[in-house]
């Protein structure tokens, strides 16, 4: 048994899905669009793998010899979730979008978190975070109330000061929310976000924590866990999939501190499924329009690709993907409904194979599940014997 490693480029998206319409997301693109706006970017060992083959991105070549398979997935469940994305990774596809709150909570929803954490709230609206912590900051530093507030995703974040309200604090009033919200109001994400420094000069945390909603059915992660096939989480995986399904979990500071402890994983993990999250390009670049910050991200991929490829073994494979779009070049700062790009190495998959347009990122479940020859969830289509090396 070999090692296969996931490596997602959280929000990295390849262009609109057919019903991008309905959520606002029309002509979204977030590698293409930044790339157009930038003048074009120069990221060698991606174009190298066939990135550029997948959609005419400025500055990559259509015309390389892939050294991977190449191609694109659609995302079958509704929503643009981090969540119900990396659930449909590991091959459960979500039936319904989760819910979201583009007014804010109810009453009978903020009555609750008063009566269960003895708490005032501040905000309860939606917002950028860097934004509300700014306006609301020094009221909650003055009250001790919490800043509450939603996004036009499925969450609900709850922003305090580390010396106000202590991290063990925080974590227990999120617990009590993600009990909260439950039923129909089931969000898919409560959000720990601490922050310290003074007023006009108030930043985020490294401290974040994801309280995810749990898969109502089996991943894959629970079918290899089960099958005693070892499976790491690197990043917020443990907090998307609530801890569940994963023998062991790295937590992360940056997208550089996930590629170091990936690598790392390679070389020493004897076997089993290493799962990767960069989370930086959603939440530091893609939704704030940080057109510089997200290039700079994939420059930074782009430049340890080599290192990972060399660490992999003869029987590894490398999948290198996401869970759906941010493009830093619209108006809009939120989720965007995109393909995800499919790159997947190893030295015994056959290089410059056209995967096509996938219908599921299930398939990519699918696949891992035949790699490790268990039975998976039942959903997607495996693609392992089109990349088999003739």
């Amino acid at each position: 048994m070999g090692r296969f490693v996931v490596l997602v480029l959280d929000s990295v998206g390849i262009g609109a899905l057919p019903d991008a319409d309905r959520y606002g997301d029309e002509g979204s693109n977030t590698l293409m669009n930044l790339a157009s706006a930038l003048g074009g970017m120069s990221l060698p060992n991606l174009e190298a793998l066939g990135l550029g083959k997948i959609a005419p991105i400025q500055g990559l070549s259509d015309a390389v010899q892939a050294q991977a398979a190449f191609g694109k997935m659609a995302e079958l469940a509704p929503g643009k979730d981090s969540v119900t994305g990396h659930w449909e990774l590991m091959g459960y596809i979500a039936p319904q979008a989760q819910p979201t709150y583009p007014q804010g909570f109810p009453d009978r929803i903020i009555s609750r978190l008063r009566l269960e954490t003895g708490l005032d709230y501040l905000g309860n609206a939606p917002a950028s975070g860097t934004e509300i912590i700014e306006r609301l900051g020094s009221e909650h530093v003055r009250t001790g109330s919490p800043i509450l507030y939603t996004s036009a995703d499925s969450v609900l974040q709850i922003a305090a000061h580390e010396e106000i309200i202590p991290l063990p604090e925080l974590y227990h009033i999120c617990l009590i929310a993600r009990r909260i919200m439950s039923g129909s109001d089931a969000v898919g994400r409560i959000i720990a976000r601490p922050f310290i420094g003074q007023a006009g000069n108030f930043k985020r945390t490294v401290n974040r924590r994801d309280f995810s909603l749990e898969a109502p059915h089996d991943t894959l992660l629970d079918i290899l866990k089960r099958n005693s096939i070892p499976t790491l989480g690197i990043g917020k995986i443990e907090d998307l999939f609530a801890a569940r399904g994963l023998s062991d979990a790295v937590h992360t500071g940056s997208n550089r501190n996930g590629l170091e402890e990936t690598l790392k994983a390679i070389q020493s993990e004897p076997a089993g499924l290493i799962f990767t999250n960069l989370v930086d390009f959603d939440m530091l670049w893609g939704h704030r329009n940080d057109m510089t910050g997200y290039y700079g991200g994939l420059l930074e991929v782009d430049q340890v690709l080599p290192q990972i490829l060399e660490a992999l073994r003869p029987d590894d494979v490398l999948a290198i993907t996401a869970d759906h779009g941010c493009d830093p070049t619209t108006p809009s700062t939120d989720h965007s409904r995109e393909y995800v790009p499919l790159l997947v190495y190893g030295q015994k998959i056959s290089g410059d194979i056209n995967l096509g347009t996938r219908d599921t990122f299930a398939d990519l479940a699918a696949t891992i599940a035949e790699y490790f020859r268990v039975k998976g969830t039942g959903v997607g289509r495996s693609f392992w014997e089109e990349i088999q090396a003739k």
